[in-house]
C-alpha cells in the first residue's frame, strides 16, 4: 500500500516543550535538561490511521523571537501544524494566537491545526483555563489537547487527531479535483522543503530519518549543534522543560 506523506510543523515560543514532545513521541526519550532549539530539523514518524499508512515529516522550529521571521520558510507548504503552549505561561498561549494568524495569512485555510497545552504535569500552576483554550481552538477551526512530554501523556492523541484531519482534507481535495497529499512508496525519502543553511541528514537509533537545518544565532557561535542532542556550541540550557 502506498504511503501518504504529510509535512507537519511544530510552532510555539521557546521553552514550551516542542522538542521534548517530538523526541518523546518518536523515540520515547525525555530529558528535563533539553537545550533550546537553535536550528530547524525534522524527523519522520510512520503510523497507520484508519487503515491508511502515513509518514509524518515533523519539523521542530526555534521558538525564540529573533527567529520568528524565519518561520514562513518552514511552514509555507505544511499540511498540518501543532501549536504548543505552556499551561503555566499565559504569554505563550497569547503567542499561539499570533502563530495562527500568521499561518492563515501565509498558508490560508488549507492547513489543519492542533493546539497542545503542554506540561500538564504542572497543572497545579496552570494559568490558562481549559474553557478559554478550548473556546479559542474551536473559534479557529482547531482542536485542543493537553500533553506532557515528561509523563508521555496525550501525544498519540494529538498526532492521530491531526492525521485524521489531514486525511479528511485530502479526501475532500480529491473530490474537488485538487492536488492531494504527496503519495510515495514506503522507502522513498522525502526531500527537505526548505534550506536556511547547509544541512545534515541521517537516521536515529530507531531508524527514523531526520534532517537538520541550522539557524544562525547572532548572539552565539554559528557552529551547528548536535541534532536534538546534548548541549554544544550554539545551544542554551532551558529549564522547566515539559
Amino acid at each position: 500500500m502506498a504511503t501518504k506523506r504529510y509535512k507537519v510543523v511544530l510552532l510555539g515560543e521557546g521553552r514550551v516543550g516542542k522538542t521534548s514532545i517530538l523526541l518523546r513521541y518518536i523515540r520515547n526519550e525525555y530529558d528535563d535538561r533539553q537545550v533550546s532549539t537553535l536550528q530547524a530539523s525534522y524527523l519522520d514518524k510512520k503510523l497507520t490511521v484508519d487503515n491508511q499508512n502515513l509518514q509524518l515529516s515533523l519539523w521542530d522550529t526555534a521558538g525564540q523571537e529573533r527567529f520568528h521571521a524565519l518561520g514562513p520558510i518552514y511552514y509555507r507548504d505544511a499540511d498540518g501544524a501543532l501549536l504548543v503552549y505552556d499551561i503555566t505561561d499565559d504569554e505563550s498561549f497569547k503567542k499561539v494566537k499570533t502563530w495562527v494568524k500568521e499561518l492563515r495569512r501565509i498558508v490560508g485555510e488549507e492547513i489543519d491545526i492542533v493546539i497542545a497545552g503542554n506540561k500538564i504535569d504542572l497543572k497545579r500552576n496552570i494559568k490558562v483555563t481549559e474553557a478559554d483554550a478550548v473556546a479559542y481552538a474551536k473559534s479557529v477551526g482547531a482542536t485542543h489537547f493537553y500533553t506532557s512530554a515528561k509523563l508521555n501523556r496525550g501525544l498519540d492523541d494529538v498526532f492521530v487527531d491531526l492525521s485524521k484531519r489531514m486525511l479528511a482534507r485530502g479526501a475532500s481535495r480529491s473530490k474537488k479535483n485538487k492536488p492531494n497529499a504527496f503519495i510515495a512508496d514506503d522507502d522513498e525519502p522525502m526531500a527537505p522543503t526548505a534550506s536556511a543553511a547547509p544541512s545534515t541528514e541521517g537516521r536515529s537509533r530507531d531508524g527514523a530519518r531526520g534532517n537538520t537545518i541550522q539557524i544562525v544565532d547572532d548572539h552565539r557561535p554559528s557552529r551547528a549543534s548536535p541534532h536534538h542532542g546534548s548541549a554544544g556550541p550554539g545551544s542554551a540550557k532551558k529549564s522547566g522543560c515539559c
